[in-house]
């Protein structure tokens, strides 16, 4: 689905002294706007990710919806959720959740957010930010979807005194990701530069349905195999599997059988990033989980309701 042509500035933040970046993009539009943090992967940026997904992501931000905002992280990495990082992001002492707090600040003061309903998507090394967000500042979000990244093993989690408040959150996984193993284990980039230790994609989603003390069995849906569109040849397929339970967050993992460490449904990633599927369309599984509009997004196909 073509992202819509909407405007696009660069702004500067100073954090504890250190000027970081960020790009906001939309039109001005309402007052009181949803909130969208986009988190960039390893080795990649505000730009990149842009690039990445074929700027899919900004039909959540058209006709002035939402405020959406792609972060840049130092030197390309984020001072994440796992022990083993060894970006400079970390050995320099970036405070990346002080960036992700006073942007929501800036957004809310000169963009119209909404304070309640700040939502955050990661990929990769930022689905690894957004996990450290959900366990040192909940109480900000209103729900985070997090692709191509799981639950950091106990021994390999940093954050050490991770605030116990509930929240929705999506993940996105393929099973044949080369770089984080769906079924746990040590990620690294083809083996080599190991990132440590990390839960399988199903164990990380129990995680946070216990998190979210959800003592309900997971419900299965199956959404589709490809039909020689998305990745070509048939050879992907995706289940839903979804945590509910009233008066509970939700928690949802969308497995990609077959699919590599790429955003499903925005551009099809290089060929080392493994198998891209092109048919479950990703930003509107965001746009539905969270509640938020988008354009032409399906409706109901993956509405989840706590």
């Amino acid at each position: 689905m073509t992202a819509p042509d909407v405007p696009a500035t660069t702004q500067t933040l100073q954090v504890q002294g250190k000027t970081r970046t960020l790009t906001v993009v939309g039109r001005t539009g309402r007052q009181s706007r949803p909130i969208v943090l986009l988190l960039h992967g390893s080795h990649q940026t505000a730009a990149k990710l842009r690039a990445f997904t074929a700027h899919a992501f900004e039909r959540l931000a058209a006709d002035g919806a939402a405020v959406l905002a792609y972060l840049d992280g130092y030197k390309q990495h984020w001072n994440d959720a796992r022990i083993s990082n060894r970006f400079a992001a970390r050995t320099e002492e970036y405070d990346d959740v002080a960036f992700v707090r006073d942007t929501i600040d800036l957004l809310v003061r000169r963009h119209g957010g909404d304070p309640s309903r700040v939502y955050v998507v990661g990929f990769s090394n930022g689905g690894q930010m957004a996990i450290r967000l959900a366990h040192e500042i909940p109480d900000l979000l209103a729900g985070a979807a997090v692709i191509s990244a799981t639950q950091p093993a106990e021994e390999n989690f940093a954050p050490t005194n991770p605030v116990h408040h509930p929240l929705p959150i999506m993940l996105v996984h393929g099973t044949k990701d080369p770089l984080v193993p769906y079924g746990g284990g040590m990620a690294a980039m083809w083996g080599l530069r190991p990132r440590g230790l990390g839960l399988s994609a199903p164990e990380t989603a129990r995680y946070y349905a216990q998190r979210n003390q959800i003592s309900a069995e997971p419900v299965t849906e199956q959404l589709g195999r490809t039909k020689g569109g998305g990745t070509g040849r048939g050879k992907t397929s995706v289940t839903a599997l979804h945590y509910r339970q009233p008066g509970r967050p939700p928690v949802s993992l969308y497995t990609i059988d077959g699919g590599g460490h790429t955003v499903p449904g925005t551009k099809r990633a290089p060929f080392l990033m493994g198998r891209t599927d092109l048919t479950f369309d990703t930003v509107a599984a965001v746009a539905a989980f969270c509640s938020l509009p988008a354009d032409a997004a399906p409706p109901d196909a993956f509405r989840i309701s706590s």
